[in-house]
C-alpha cells in the first residue's frame, strides 16, 4: 500500500520536467559537496604564489587574492553552505511541528500561549531579527545555523496547528478519542503522519531561504568566519568595484551556485506540492 502511494507521488512528480532536471541539478552539487575531499585538486586554505590568476589549466576557476583555488574552495563552501540550510531546515521544522501538534490539539491556554508569543516572533521584520542575533552572539558556523533554525519556525508551527485544527475534528480521530486511546497516540500516529506533506513542502522553502541567509550574513561578515569557506564569504570580494569588473572568477562561480541552489530547490518544492496533492490528478 505504501509502495503504491509513493510511486503515485513519484509519477506525479516526474510531470515537471523542470523540477526533475532541477532534482538532478541539485543531486549533482550535493554529490560533488559531500565529496569535496575526493574532488577538490587542493585544500581550500592552501596558499600559492599564483595571486588572483585567471582559469587555467592548473586552477579551472583560477584563484583568489592570496593564492587560494577558487574551484576547490567553492566546492568546500557549498558544502559548507548546504550544511547550515539543512541542519536550520531540520531544527526550525522540528520546533514548529512540534509546538504546532501541542498547540493545535490542546488548545485552551496552551494555544494562547504558544500562538502569542509565535505572532510576537513573527512581528519582529524577519531580516532584522537575524541581524540581531548575529551580531548578539559570536560570528561562526554553528551560531549561523542555530540562528536561522531558532528563527524559521513560526510559519512551520502555524502550518501545523492550522492542519491540527482539521484533522481533530475529523472522524477517525473522535472514534480514538471515544476508544480512550492515549493522547500521544493521537498526536504521533494520526495527526503528524497526515500533516508532514505540508510540513515537508514548506521546508523546501525555509531550505531555500536558510542557504540565502547564510549567505547574506556570511557576506556582511555575521556568519561563517573566513578562512572557512561558504558561499556567502566567497562573494565578500565582490565589494570591489575593481572585481567586479575585471575579475569574475572570484565571485560569479559563488554568485552562480547560490543562485542554482535556491532555483533548483523552489522547483523541486513546488513540484512535490502539486505530487503531494490528493486531489492533483495523473
Amino acid at each position: 500500500m505504501r509502495s503504491s502511494a509513493l510511486s503515485l507521488v513519484w509519477r506525479r512528480f516526474c510531470r515537471h520536467r523542470l523540477a526533475l532536471v532541477s532534482l538532478f541539478v541539485l543531486l549533482t552539487l550535493m554529490f560533488m559537496a559531500a565529496f569535496a575531499p575526493l574532488i577538490a585538486p587542493y585544500p581550500p586554505t592552501k596558499v600559492s604564489p599564483a595571486f588572483s590568476q585567471p582559469p587555467s589549466a592548473q586552477h579551472l576557476l583560477g584563484t583568489d587574492q592570496i593564492g587560494r583555488d577558487v574551484f576547490s574552495r567553492l566546492l568546500y563552501a557549498t558544502r559548507v553552505s548546504l550544511l547550515v540550510g539543512l541542519l536550520a531546515t531540520a531544527i526550525s521544522t522540528a520546533v514548529g511541528v512540534v509546538l504546532g501538534l501541542v498547540s493545535g490539539y490542546f488548545g485552551g491556554v496552551v494555544d494562547k500561549i504558544i500562538m502569542s508569543f509565535t505572532d510576537m516572533v513573527m512581528s519582529f521584520p524577519y531580516i532584522l531579527l537575524v541581524l540581531v542575533a548575529a551580531a548578539i552572539f559570536e560570528p561562526g558556523l554553528w551560531s549561523i545555523i542555530l540562528i536561522l533554525g531558532f528563527v524559521d519556525w513560526p510559519g512551520v508551527a502555524r502550518l501545523v496547528r492550522g492542519n491540527v485544527l482539521s484533522l481533530r475534528e475529523t472522524n477517525f480521530c473522535k472514534s480514538d478519542v471515544t476508544a480512550g486511546m492515549p493522547g500521544r497516540y493521537i498526536l504521533f500516529s494520526e495527526i503528524l503522519p497526515n500533516t508532514m506533506a505540508p510540513v515537508l513542502v514548506y521546508a523546501t522553502s525555509v531550505f531555500a531561504i536558510s542557504i540565502l541567509d547564510e549567505a547574506a550574513l556570511s557576506y556582511l561578515g555575521m556568519g561563517v568566519q573566513p578562512p572557512t569557506p561558504s558561499l556567502g564569504n566567497l562573494l565578500n570580494g565582490a565589494e570591489s568595484l575593481t572585481i567586479l569588473t575585471t575579475k569574475p572568477w572570484l565571485w560569479l562561480p559563488a554568485g552562480v551556485t547560490v543562485i542554482l541552489l535556491v532555483v533548483c530547490i523552489n522547483f523541486v518544492g513546488d513540484a512535490l506540492r502539486d505530487a503531494l496533492d490528493p486531489r492533483s490528478s495523473l
